[in-house]
């Protein structure tokens, strides 16, 4: 059989009304099928953008909480250095008055 009879079978085949049947449900069901499947990738694609937007709000706040950490302890430690040289200050001072008498 040459291309001539295969392409003659083909064309009344589809001449029929039960071919055209079958094939416009075959395409609406393929529609579905790549509608449901695109729905799917949309509803992947928001559950991961919701879970990439929780992750770098959680990392936000750890960043946050870690520069107020270094913040409070710079502070701390410059306080520390003020009363320890205040400390020492006050430890190099005599504790009497000069031309003071003890007491008896």
């Amino acid at each position: 059989m040459d291309r001539r009879g295969i392409a003659l079978k083909f064309s009344t085949w589809f001449r029929e009304s039960k071919a055209k049947k079958w094939l416009w449900i075959g395409l609406g069901v393929f529609a579905a099928l790549q509608i449901y499947f695109v729905r799917e990738l949309l509803v992947a694609l928001m559950l991961f953008t919701g879970l990439f937007i929780v992750c770098a709000i959680v990392a936000l706040v750890l960043y946050l909480v870690d520069r107020a950490s270094r913040w409070g302890l710079d502070v701390a430690g410059n306080q520390a250095k003020r009363a320890l040289s205040a400390a020492e200050e006050i430890s190099k001072k005599p504790l009497r008055r000069p031309r003071s008498e003890t007491a008896q």
